[in-house]
């Protein structure tokens, strides 16, 4: 079985869906937790399904790298390797090779790389890409692009894009070849042109052409401003499918997935969470928290009275201000506990706030608590 997707009720371009994947049901719109090596940093997979994680996202660059992508095959894939046997999605690696810099060489065949690790050359083709992914087993897979710096002028922005489109071809055949179908994956096409939206308009449409199972906005968070990312998602959502699942890569803050998820996003992954919580910063309903910060020292409230996740019903900002400053490792796992679960509960409103018509209201009370108007 591959993917279903099944829209289920709309409020504007919102729309609240379930997708079907080999793993099990995601309800959208969703956020996936970011697990690159086969883990969410600090968090266990029990406690992980605990906070209704409902799909994570792995890294074939870095599972390339290590343990390697034929271990995991032969270890039976990464649901058995990571020991989770939910739904999981699969990057192209094009990201990270395009954050290595000096470190690689594009032409037209493909990245030649150095490891971040050791130094060691390698070489990332579309085609590679999609054996890796196919070896790793996720239940989606996503199309090997280049993802584009910025700024970034038109004439840079045109060849990219027609080399992206190029190599999305060369994925998508070698998805076919490699039986990628058959064993239940999906193939997802990711929309490049950097911040032009004619070029984006072009590569949703060339990509809608090859009727993919789904499709991903990507080469947006790489230093535009988070106005622009707005504007680049708005304007390219009108040109995707809308019986098809609809996902913008590496995005953003709370209050910007839930804006996201109202203009009509299904999918959202990022760092943001998992990240903050190692330098000691809390997302919650008040606003963000350093809780490193001395007013803390001797504050008995929880990180915030209105969550319901496993850190707020035990522990004081106090004793989790401690845990940073006396740099505990538990900091770390706690912390991102509640940033996670404050994520998952923010896409857990924006569906209830679909059903139930209030997704303008809830909107607006989370503008008015991070202080945009």
């Amino acid at each position: 079985m591959s993917l279903a997707f099944h829209r289920e009720q709309a409020s504007g371009p919102a729309r609240r869906a379930s997708m079907t994947l080999p793993h099990g049901v995601v309800q959208t719109p969703a956020f996936m937790p970011v697990g690159t090596l086969a883990s969410v940093k600090a968090v266990p997979q029990s406690l992980l399904e605990e906070l209704d994680t409902q799909i994570v996202l792995a890294n074939t660059y870095h599972l390339y790298l290590r343990p390697g992508h034929e271990v995991v095959r032969r270890l039976g894939g990464l649901h058995r390797f990571m020991a989770w046997p939910r739904p999981i999605l699969t990057d192209s690696g094009g990201f990270q090779v395009f954050s290595l810099n000096g470190l690689r060489k594009v032409t037209e065949e493909g990245v030649q790389f150095r490891s971040h690790l050791d130094g060691s050359a390698h070489f990332f083709s579309p085609e590679r890409s999609i054996e890796v992914q196919t070896a790793l087993g996720a239940d989606l897979v996503t199309m090997f692009d280049e993802c584009l710096e910025y700024p970034a002028d038109r004439g840079r922005a045109r060849q990219s894009l027609d080399l992206t489109m190029r190599w999305a071809e060369r994925s998508r055949r070698r998805f076919e070849e490699a039986g990628g179908r058959e064993t239940g994956q999906s193939l997802f096409g990711i929309v490049q042109g950097g911040m032009y939206p004619e070029l984006r308009r072009e590569s949703a449409e060339r990509l809608t052409e090859m009727d993919l199972p789904g499709y991903a906005i990507g080469g947006l968070s790489v230093g535009e401003p988070r106005a622009m990312t707005r504007e680049v998602i708005e304007s390219t959502l009108q040109y995707l499918p809308e019986e098809k699942p609809r996902y913008v890569m590496g995005v953003g803050y709370p209050e910007e997935i839930a804006e996201y998820a109202a203009l009509g996003v299904d999918m959202m992954d990022c760092v943001l969470p998992t990240r903050a919580a190692r330098h000691s910063l809390l997302f919650t309903s008040g606003g963000r928290l350093n809780i490193k910060n001395r007013r803390f020292a001797e504050d008995q409230e929880p990180p915030d009275p209105v969550c319901g996740c496993p850190v707020c019903g035990r522990y004081s900002r106090a004793y989790l201000r401690h845990l940073a400053i006396a740099g505990e490792p538990l900091s770390a796992v706690l912390n991102t506990v509640h940033n996670l679960a404050f994520y998952l509960d923010t896409m857990r409103a924006v569906r209830n706030a679909i059903s139930t018509g209030s997704l303008a209201e809830l909107l607006a009370g989370m503008r008015a608590r991070s202080g945009r108007s």
